[in-house]
């Protein structure tokens, strides 16, 4: 039997293979209220530091064993950064002159110059005497405890380790003074953490190189010692990856995962071969999924590459596109201060420009559209070109959320960034995968580094599982000619695309449709509430309907508060919105009452805002009511899937439809892990794209000079690109043709946009680009746009019926209306090509077969039509004759009839297997003679059926003709006599059917 002894033991034997030395406890001549080996760590200080004073040596043990602080948390703090950061110390050497020392109490770059020692059975005394399992101590300093639990012992568990470890901060706190890392194990499970965090902060390490597949049917025990406990692992996580997050004087010790540890050590060793000279510049990217510790990962990595020599103090340039995502990322590095020292936030573009142009190193924010060029004034002309920041090489650009704006590389922000920073080199930090055309990352930044996607997050617990509700409030379109009508009240307009969404978005705001979600939204999250207390998101399409949704749910009884958290601007709108309008200060307060589990505010609706960059822990549930896609929709849900406390999963409330464009993002989200060849040859793109330029140019007329467009003020551009316009519109088909060539152009600078010989042609390609706008302006109609989109609205509105929200799941009595995103099934559908409807047509389709098979021989007629009819239903949807809405109701119907059947059978006052048989006697009514109820001959057919039943029955023709008998004796007189074959034929398929597996 394996006792908690032996995990002991089997955890000491690895720990020896990976060259600690074992000691027990009992042996040690330490006085058990001391838990540092004070004469190991004055051993190693001697034999680092032989050169200074015996004095001094003995004065650095002390220092490093005594820790200031209020608590133990504060204590544990001022040891760490010591610990890590070493202490300085001055002294006078023997001719009196004046010395310094730095002086560290582990040897970080050179592990076989420390003690590393693994013992057991050792007593401390405190409030109350405890024994740790097992202690590692390095140079004598106790850095890590484990509590193990009996593998074998069913009344036992994790759990229960955690627990004790909580114990004995109490009864020994001067042991976690020192504690670095804290290991808990029942034997089948092994975690590490932080010995203050809560046991949902603690996880096993799943990796023991970090490049493999993660290690499924581990011991987990074995891959946390061989992945994180091999002597230079250990000493880099100690010092690069725990820091202690201050909260205005409340501590909260923080410590990486292995896909962090991982991850940002393998960005070290590309940003060494990457940072020029070294390289191109071109460090990569690493995609690790919302939730997962991101931020933290990029604050990590700031410190490390802080202290590299070979950086000679680089600046690094943390670089996002919105300055809500600006503020979010800062304070998170804010609070990693013990790692990245002080942070410089760039407010202004001048302020900007001040920073990089200081030749010192360190870390600076900023959004990517403060890279802006000065603009023209009364006296002075703007910039045509960005001018140069730095050209020192140690500087490194770290792209939050990379594949958002780093592609304007021909012109824009982008660019101005690269020509300001010339030797700078980049990294991109993702949280989502990259689209192929308008991403091109690894041309930008270098290959993948690293992954890690939200399937092994949610394994790992690293996030929660995130669930898919459908609940459509569907918008039911009547009239057919609406297109029709539109064309005609918008004329020969090209596009009235704009114009049509604008309405139908306003139409699904309308009150009745509003009122409906109100109501459901506040039903569901009470209901959820009471199982889990935690707060909702609730995501509309536009501001108006924010505002009416805000003004819904608050009408409604035992609402609890909400707030609509949203941009205004009051010159436009609605004085009816003002007080959803909030500085700066006060929309910093909501965010911060909404992230506090306790506060009462319970339910924020927004539009764009809070959807990336927003870390609120309790909120559980998220209301979509508004179409989004790809990264965008990958982000706003992510809201949902950060671990706290009880917390199971997250859930998606969809109101609206995004089930196809969810799965879709989910599919890549889980695909590839962004490895793969480029589908493109980048030099035969390249040869198009310049073969593209000069068609565009060909076309344009001789005399116009745009070459020095960048220098020209924006009147004269004006001037410039209307010339162009009045040649090319004069023939439509030259204009047409211009439109065409232009957008080719456009679609080829998507691929090659990140190629450095584009830029020669940059002012043909804008000016192209301006010329195309305005030629597509000048053809379209200028009727008041205003008027249209009115008078479209209306049309859309009366056009529009609101109908009852649909669970859709609920309606085909499946029990449990919730798929997760990351089920196969739901990623996959029943095949690949199937969209989300298809699947809710799949699910619904195959519960109905098996209900159809189940029933099939107790009435053969009946189902046999029926299983024809869904078929046909079937058959109709993949012919897309119906849409998929449809054929939901259709299916559902069929479902229907199913369960009217037990009606019918009390209605009738029939036993279920006579149903069938008076089916068929009613189909053929007729020709029934008899008067009286039906229900009478059918009790005297089934009757005349069982009394005749044997063993394997259908089998034997004599046995069949005798039930033959029996029901024609039945019915004769009651039924035709030229018809009674007919109808016996239909009775014997149905009892053979019903009764073939008869036993007496």
């Amino acid at each position: 039997m394996t006792t908690e002894a032996t995990i002991e033991q089997a955890t000491i034997d690895w720990l020896t293979d990976l060259g600690y030395k074992h000691q027990m406890g009992t042996h040690l001549p330490q006085n058990n209220t001391e838990v540092v080996l004070k004469d190991q760590l004055l051993q190693f200080i001697q034999q680092q530091y032989p050169h200074i004073p015996e004095e001094i040596q003995t004065l650095a043990v002390s220092e490093f064993t005594n820790n200031v602080g209020a608590d133990l948390e504060h204590r544990n703090r001022t040891f760490h950064l010591k610990l890590t950061k070493g202490i300085e110390f001055a002294y006078d050497d023997a001719l009196g002159k004046e010395k310094a020392v730095h002086i560290y109490p582990i040897d970080f770059n050179t592990p076989e110059n420390n003690s590393f020692w693994a013992v057991n059975q050792f007593s401390i005394v405190g409030k109350n005497k405890r024994r740790p399992d097992i202690i590692i101590y390095i140079n004598g300093l106790p850095l890590i405890v484990f509590e193990l639990k009996n593998w074998y012992d069913e009344n036992t568990n994790i759990k229960e380790a955690h627990n004790q470890i909580e114990h004995y901060q109490k009864d020994i706190p001067l042991v976690f003074e020192y504690n670095a890392i804290t290991i808990i194990s029942d034997g089948n499970e092994a975690q590490h953490g932080m010995f203050s965090s809560g046991m949902e902060w603690f996880a096993p390490w799943k990796s023991i190189n970090g490049r493999d597949t993660v290690q499924e049917d581990d011991f987990q025990m074995h891959t946390l010692l061989f992945g994180l406990f091999p002597k230079d692992r250990l000493l880099n996580y100690i010092k690069n990856f725990i820091f202690h997050e201050d909260h205005n004087g409340s501590l909260i010790k923080k410590g990486a995962k292995y896909h962090q540890f991982f991850g940002v050590n393998f960005a070290v060793e590309a940003a060494k071969k990457s940072v020029r000279p070294f390289g191109d510049g071109r460090i990569g990217v690493i995609w690790h999924t919302q939730g997962s510790g991101k931020s933290i990962s990029m604050a990590i990595y700031t410190g490390i590459l802080r202290s590299l020599p070979e950086l000679k103090n680089p600046t690094i340039v943390v670089q996002v596109d919105r300055s809500d995502l600006d503020q979010q990322l800062y304070d998170n590095f804010v609070f990693a201060k013990d790692l990245v020292g002080d942070v410089q936030h760039a407010k202004s573009t001048s302020d900007l420009r001040k920073l990089l142009s200081a030749g010192s190193g360190g870390v600076i924010f900023t959004t990517i559209e403060k890279f802006r060029l000065k603009q023209t004034s009364e006296n002075t002309l703007g910039e045509l070109e960005h001018p140069i920041l730095s050209d020192r090489e140690n500087i490194i650009v770290m792209a939050d959320e990379a594949h958002r704006t780093q592609y304007g590389l021909l012109d824009g922000f982008a660019s101005n960034l690269r020509k300001a920073l010339p030797k700078a080199s980049f990294i991109g930090f993702t949280g989502t995968p990259v689209d192929s055309k308008e991403a091109d990352t690894q041309d930008v930044f270098g290959n993948v580094i690293h992954t890690y996607d939200i399937k092994q997050a949610v394994e790992d617990k690293a996030t929660v599982n995130i669930f898919y509700e459908p609940r459509l409030a569907k918008l039911h379109l009547w009239n057919e000619a609406i297109d029709d009508e539109v064309d005609a009240m918008t004329g020969s307009e090209e596009d009235n695309s704009n114009l049509k969404w604008a309405a139908i978005e306003d139409a699904a705001g309308s009150k009745d449709r509003i009122n409906k979600i109100a109501k459901d939204v506040l039903n569901h999250f009470t209901n959820r509430t009471n199982t889990l207390a935690g707060k909702a998101m609730l995501v509309c399409m536009s501001r108006r309907n924010c505002v009416k949704m805000y003004d819904a749910l608050t009408a409604l009884d035992d609402c609890p508060e909400v707030a609509v958290v949203m941009t205004g601007n009051i010159s436009k709108d609605p004085i009816e919105w003002n007080p959803h309008f909030r500085t700066k200060e006060a929309t910093e307060s909501i965010k911060s009452r909404f992230k506090k589990e306790d506060d009462p505010l319970k339910i924020v609706i927004v539009r764009d805002m809070w959807l990336t960059g927003f870390d609120a822990p309790c909120v559980h549930t998220m209301y979509v009511d508004k179409i989004m896609k790809g990264h965008n929709l990958m982000q706003a849900i992510t809201r949902t899937n950060r671990v706290f406390k009880d917390k199971q999963n997250g859930v998606i409330v969809d109101y609206i439809g995004i089930g196809d464009n969810l799965k879709t993002a989910t599919h890549k989200y889980t695909g590839t892990g962004g490895k793969g060849e480029p589908t493109i040859d980048i030099e035969q793109a390249l040869e198009l794209f310049f073969n593209q330029v000069e068609i565009c140019k060909v076309m344009l007329p001789e005399h116009i000079d745009y070459s020095n467009w960048k220098a020209l003020r924006d009147a004269d551009k004006l001037l410039l690109v209307k010339q162009a316009v009045n040649h090319l519109v004069k023939y439509d088909e030259e204009a047409n043709d211009f439109m065409k060539a232009e957008k080719k152009l456009s679609d080829l600078l998507s691929i090659v946009k990140s190629q450095p010989s584009i830029q020669d042609y940059a002012v043909d390609v804008l000016f192209a680009q301006h010329v195309s706008k305005a030629v597509r302006n000048a053809k379209s109609v200028k009727s008041t746009r205003g008027e249209q989109q009115k008078q479209i609205k209306e049309l859309i509105s009366q056009s529009i019926d609101s109908e009852d929200i649909v669970d859709v799941f609920a309606m085909a009595g499946i029990e449990k209306p919730d798929i997760s995103i990351l089920d196969e099934t739901f990623l996959l559908g029943a095949k690949n090509e199937k969209d989300g409807n298809a699947l809710k047509i799949e699910i619904i389709k195959n519960i109905l077969k098996d209900e159809i098979k189940l029933r099939l021989h107790k009435n053969i007629k009946k189902y046999t039509s029926l299983r024809e009819e869904l078929e046909k239903v079937i058959d109709k949807y993949h012919n897309n004759a119906i849409d998929s809405y449809a054929t939901i109701a259709e299916l559902v119907e069929r479902a229907k009839d199913l369960q009217n059947d037990d009606k019918r059978t009390d209605e009738l006052g029939l036993s279920e297997e006579e149903l069938a048989f008076y089916d068929i006697l009613a189909a053929k009514k007729d020709i029934v003679k008899e008067e009286g109820l039906m229900q009478d001959i059918v009790h005297g057919v089934v009757k005349a059926v069982k009394s005749n039943l044997q063993l394997d029955w259908t089998k034997k023709e004599n046995a069949k003709a005798s039930i033959r008998l029996a029901v024609k004796k039945e019915l004769r007189g009651k039924i035709s006599i030229t018809k009674l074959n007919e109808i016996l034929t239909e009775i014997m398929e149905q009892a053979e059917g019903q009764f073939s597996d008869w036993s007496a």
